[in-house]
C-alpha cells in the first residue's frame, strides 16, 4: 500500500530575524545621515564670528579692497585712443592679442583720451577724440546704470574661479561699479559734462558686433 506524504507550508521566518533586518536597515541610514553632517558642518572658534569667514564674499569689503587695484592697473594698461584705433584697425587679433584681455564676450581693452563732451545719452556721453577715424564712436559711461563688466575683466585679475557661483562673480562686478560712482562719478558733475573737455582713463569692450562703437567705463574721469 502506498503512503502518501504530505509537504506543510514553508514556516514564515522567525518575527526576530525580521526586527534584525530592520534594524540594520535603519543603522545603515543613520550612518549615512551622520557622515553627511558632518561634511557639511562648519567648525567656529569661541570668539569667531561666522560672518567673519573669509570665504563668505561681502560686497561691502570687496568694492573697497579691490578698486583701487583694478584702477591702477587699467592705467598702466591705458593705450592712447589714437594708438590703439590704428591698431585694431590694422589687424584686430594683434592687437587685442598685445593690449586685450580675452573674455567669453570679446577683448577688454583698457584706453586713455582726451576728448570734447557732446550729447548725453541716458549718461552716456559721446566724446570727440583728435586723432581717431570718423567711423568710431567714443562714449564714457557716467551713470546712474553701468552696464557691463569692464572693471571685473579688464585685468584678467578676476576670475571665476575665485568666487563661489556665478552670483558672487556677478556681484563683484557690482561692487567695483558701486566704488567708481563713490570714489570716481560722485566727483565730476554728470549731468554737465556736455560741451566741457575731459580726460579719461577706462576700459571697453571691443566686440565683433560693433567694433567701431567704444563704450568705456572710466576708472578716472577729469573735467579739464
Amino acid at each position: 500500500m502506498q503512503t502518501t506524504r504530505i509537504i506543510g507550508a514553508p514556516s514564515a521566518p522567525p518575527k526576530r530575524d525580521n526586527a534584525r533586518l530592520r534594524a540594520g536597515i535603519l543603522g545603515g541610514i543613520v550612518v549615512v545621515l551622520l557622515v553627511a553632517m558632518a561634511l557639511n558642518t562648519k567648525i567656529v572658534k569661541i570668539g569667531t564670528d561666522i560672518g567673519s569667514d573669509t570665504g563668505a564674499f561681502s560686497a561691502d569689503t570687496y568694492g573697497p579692497a579691490n578698486f583701487p587695484k583694478v584702477q591702477a592697473e587699467v592705467e598702466r594698461r591705458a593705450v592712447d585712443a589714437p594708438k590703439l584705433a590704428a591698431a585694431i584697425a590694422k589687424d584686430r587679433a594683434a592687437a587685442t592679442k598685445q593690449y586685450g584681455v580675452a573674455t567669453t564676450a570679446g577683448a577688454e581693452m583698457s584706453v586713455k583720451f582726451t576728448g570734447l563732451v557732446g550729447k548725453n545719452d541716458s549718461g552716456n556721453y559721446t566724446v570727440a577724440v583728435a586723432g581717431i577715424p570718423k567711423a568710431l564712436t567714443v562714449q564714457v559711461q557716467t551713470g546712474p546704470f553701468i552696464s557691463g563688466q569692464d572693471l571685473r575683466d579688464a585685468t584678467g585679475a578676476i576670475t571665476f574661479a575665485q568666487f563661489h557661483n556665478q552670483m558672487e562673480y556677478q556681484n563683484a562686478g557690482g561692487a567695483l561699479i558701486a566704488e567708481l560712482k563713490k570714489g570716481v562719478l560722485s566727483k565730476v558733475d554728470t549731468d554737465k559734462l556736455t560741451g566741457k573737455k575731459i580726460s579719461v582713463v577706462g576700459a571697453f569692450l571691443l566686440s565683433e558686433a560693433d567694433p567701431n562703437t567704444w563704450l568705456v567705463t572710466p576708472v578716472k574721469l577729469d573735467v579739464l
